[in-house]
């Protein structure tokens, strides 16, 4: 799968992500960057947990409406909205992982990735 261009550069769409998270008091948002890595589908994943279904949806929408609104960048796919234990959102070169704490610690993505540079993301 090819990778989408962007006119908006990458950095500035992540900390309008993290933003958008902190804005409805996600926990533990993480970024994890792949650029540097040879054959991976996307640059970076956004990452975090909320405490239940409706601050999921609520983090979800967040990001929606924050990257749509000021930068018009819609994701190409949405997943997993309906029951919200884990939303992805495809953005092409970023993709965004917002889960349930439960379902986080079940995943665990963070661990699968040890050659890829991590930052957390405090408010």
């Amino acid at each position: 799968m090819a990778k989408r261009k962007r006119t908006t550069d990458d950095q500035t769409l992540l900390m309008a992500i993290v933003e958008a998270m902190h804005d409805k008091k996600a926990y533990d948002v993480i970024s994890i960057d792949f650029s540097g890595l040879k054959n991976t589908v996307c640059d970076y994943f956004v990452i975090c947990h909320g405490t239940n279904k409706p601050q999921v949806q609520a983090i979800s929408e967040s990001v929606y409406g924050k990257l749509r609104k000021e930068y018009s960048v819609h994701p190409s796919a949405i997943e997993g909205a309906r029951n919200a234990e884990w939303i992805l959102m495809d953005y092409g070169s970023i993709v965004v992982h917002i889960f349930q704490e439960n379902t986080r610690r079940f995943y665990n993505l963070e661990t699968l990735w040890a050659d890829a540079e991590f930052t957390r993301h405090e408010i």
